[in-house]
């Protein structure tokens, strides 16, 4: 179909989680209908889609004929299969494309080629066997052992004390490809969520201080506290990772800030992330429509961010002795509530968010922390 790709339009999700929730809603503000497919029903993305498409991965027929019922298809998790997207993209367009997914969704890949790229990564070394045990001491120890694909929020990974640790740390993980990165002393981590349209013309939401907990992000806020030229470098690196890559859509780039002030990439997300929710309330265009803006051949829409803003994760252990007190989160005016609709709470799992606004970034986190204190039963 010839570009743009105007409201009226049938946008393809693939993938059925809160990520694609929120891309739906902001798709269907702008007049677009969506499909989403996922071998799950209910989903996050399907209770706000036109049509919700419940499917394996792997039959890739029924993902022909999803493709051929839409004008474009994204993704809202990296994890989809390599095949499916391939599969798709016989059909529709693919944003971003199958090289991008097939980079970014497994570890070793995507640090290989980072390094391979010139740009700044952790010290790691491949894990394919018990052969590679020996080049391990060329990072040193403690470090972090990984699995190289479907790792997230701190899940398929573990912290390698000594040498003689490994080769239990790696049967621990099923024995499966790895990477072992080097332990990095880090003063703070920081990420970009940027988008690059189909003509190269690249936008960013600013440089995002996160912090962790248990491996799961739980506190953004935006602008990042740090100064003003690393930040510049930040999002150039950024943009640097979306040309290589060749992206047509969304991107966040995940850096470590190490003691003595130098950037180290972490992770990339070929996709909105969940560090970039606050935008959805904060910036006069969303991670979410500019994820529509790319993928559609429109021009990416302003990045300006209205007011500081903080955002806080709701994660199932706040249902652990009872619903949440809702009515409480409303008496801070300055507060927005998102909820993804999940059915079930579980520990660790991400049901919700709060973003606040303020005059301040320091305001508005003492605002969704408050806030989210007072919605425990």
């Amino acid at each position: 179909m010839s570009l743009p790709i105007l409201p009226g339009s049938t946008i393809g999700v693939l993938g059925g989680g809160q990520l694609g929730r929120m891309f739906a809603l902001a798709a269907r503000r702008m007049g677009y209908r969506v499909h989403s497919y996922s071998p799950e029903l209910d989903t996050p993305t399907g209770q706000v889609a036109n049509m919700e498409v419940t499917a394996p991965y792997e039959d890739l027929d029924r993902i022909r004929s999803f493709a051929s019922g839409v004008h474009v298809i994204s993704f809202e998790f990296e994890n989809v299969p390599s095949p499916t997207v391939a599969a798709a993209a016989e059909v529709v367009p693919v944003r971003p494309g199958g090289h991008v997914l097939h980079t970014t969704q497994q570890r070793l890949r995507e640090k290989t080629f980072l390094r391979g790229a010139g740009f700044p990564v952790t010290p790691f070394v491949p894990i394919h066997g018990e052969e590679d045990f020996a080049a391990a001491g060329a990072i040193g120890f403690p470090a972090i052992l990984k699995l190289a694909a479907f790792g997230y929020d701190g899940k398929g990974q573990t912290r390698v004390e000594r040498p003689e640790d490994l080769p239990g740390a790696w049967q621990r993980l099923g024995a499966q490809e790895a990477i072992l990165e080097a332990l990095v002393d880090f003063s703070c981590e920081v990420s970009v969520v940027a988008a690059r349209g189909v003509s190269g013309e690249f936008a960013h939401h600013g440089v995002v201080e996160n912090h962790h907990r248990n491996h799961i992000l739980d506190l953004s806020i935006a602008p990042a506290r740090i100064p003003p030229a690393l930040a510049a470098e930040a999002v150039e690196l950024a943009r640097a990772v979306l040309e290589c890559l060749d992206v047509i859509g969304v991107l966040c780039v995940e850096f470590f800030v190490t003691r003595s002030g130098s950037l180290l990439i972490n992770e990339l997300a070929p996709r909105p992330h969940n560090s970039g929710h606050f935008s959805f309330d904060a910036s006069l265009t969303s991670q979410f429509e500019q994820q529509l803006r790319a993928v559609c051949g429109l021009p990416l829409g302003s990045t300006e961010q209205l007011r500081p803003a903080a955002m806080v994760n709701l994660l199932g252990d706040l249902w652990a002795d009872g619903e949440p007190r809702w009515a409480e989160v409303y008496r801070f005016p300055q507060v927005k509530l998102h909820l993804y609709g999940k059915t079930e709470a579980r520990p660790g799992r991400k049901m919700g968010h709060l973003t606040a606004l303020a005059a301040t970034v320091d305001e508005a986190v003492a605002q969704v922390l408050a806030a989210r204190d007072a919605l425990r039963p």
